[in-house]
């Protein structure tokens, strides 16, 4: 378990993290979730005593991580998938932290080939593609057979039979009782893997819940209806008090009202129907209408400025123009 309370990290005049307070339960994978800057990244740097707090505290299991004995047993790390030496193998790179670790030799052939490195164990490591770096470090993360994990943007780099290798781990791990903490920016894999989200912007919690709840709550759902009498649709659907907004190739968006009801009122009607689909929002759209005003960059889609609002997913991915500029 990790528990932050007030934790707090200011350089300078910038206030990178401030003042989170919550639970990272073991059982779960939970996605940490944010914009660039956000400060994800500081965050776990701290868990793992690589930056100290300006405020506030950070526990493993109620212990600052630099009082575990075996803290590689304990927790599992990556943050950094170039931190290995270029000059040393597969093999010796994970040799070197098992034998200051205390973890027996064999652990390393073990986790090599958890990872699909066994084949490249005697490759060093500045040859490797970034893809197997990320593979190299989550075989040190798993070296100690932690109970805690913590991966900060796991899937970089991998192809898609890496990705779902990854997301099966995470779930795994969880499975097993212990606690997974991820971080990511690819939405559509943290959909498919997390079962919690704490969601953070300019270093405040926006959100802590579970992935369901958070969809739920910063997201609409409707009711998507299409018919070839779409004219009578409109007029039937006014004449019952429901109201319907004009959507996408000609279909009518419904909030408010359930298929079923809608589909039954209908058929009373004699109405042909080439549509019937509740819409549910993406976590991506969720989460982007949570943290919209939490954006720090705001990518320019190209169009004279003052043509519109920035486009869904402005502000991720190569960023260059600071809000505000």
């Amino acid at each position: 378990m990790i528990e932050l309370a007030g934790l707090t990290k200011r350089y300078g005049d910038k206030l990178a993290v401030d003042h989170l307070t919550f639970t990272v339960r073991p059982g779960l994978v939970t996605g940490f979730l944010g914009p660039n800057g956000a400060g994800k990244s500081t965050t776990m740097r701290m868990v793992l005593d690589l930056d100290n707090p300006t405020d506030g505290t950070v526990l493993i299991d109620g212990k600052h991580y630099r009082q575990l004995h075996d803290p590689l047993k304990m927790v599992g790390a990556l943050l950094d998938a170039k931190a290995a030496h270029g000059g040393r193998s597969a093999f010796n790179h994970l040799l070197c932290l098992a034998q200051s670790n205390g973890i027996p030799r064999a652990r390393v052939r073990e986790v090599l080939d958890t990872v699909g490195l066994t084949s490249v164990a005697k490759k060093r490591f500045k040859g490797f593609s970034l893809g197997m770096g990320q593979r190299l470090g989550i075989a040190a993360a798993l070296l100690g057979d932690p109970q805690i994990l913590m991966f900060d943007e796991p899937v970089n780099g991998l192809d898609p039979e890496g990705i779902h290798w990854i997301r099966n781990l995470m779930k795994n791990l969880a499975a097993q009782g212990r606690t997974v903490f991820v971080s990511s920016h690819l939405m559509s894999e943290m959909a498919l893997t997390a079962d919690h989200l704490v969601v953070i912007g300019q270093g405040r919690l926006l959100a802590d819940t579970s992935m369901a709840a958070f969809i739920a709550e910063n997201s609409r759902s409707y009711v998507r209806m299409r018919s070839p009498q779409q004219e009578r649709l409109r007029d039937m659907l006014s004449g019952a008090g429901i109201t319907a907004v004009p959507g996408e190739e000609g279909s009518l968006h419904v909030n408010g009202e359930d298929a079923a009801h809608l589909g039954e009122l209908a058929a009373r009607h004699q109405l042909v129907l080439h549509e019937l689909s509740p819409q549910r929002a993406s976590l991506e759209e969720a989460f982007m209408q949570l943290t919209a005003e939490s954006v720090e960059y705001h990518a320019h889609d190209g169009r004279p400025a003052g043509s519109g609002a920035p486009p869904p997913g402005a502000g991720w991915g190569d960023d260059w123009r600071k809000k505000g500029s």
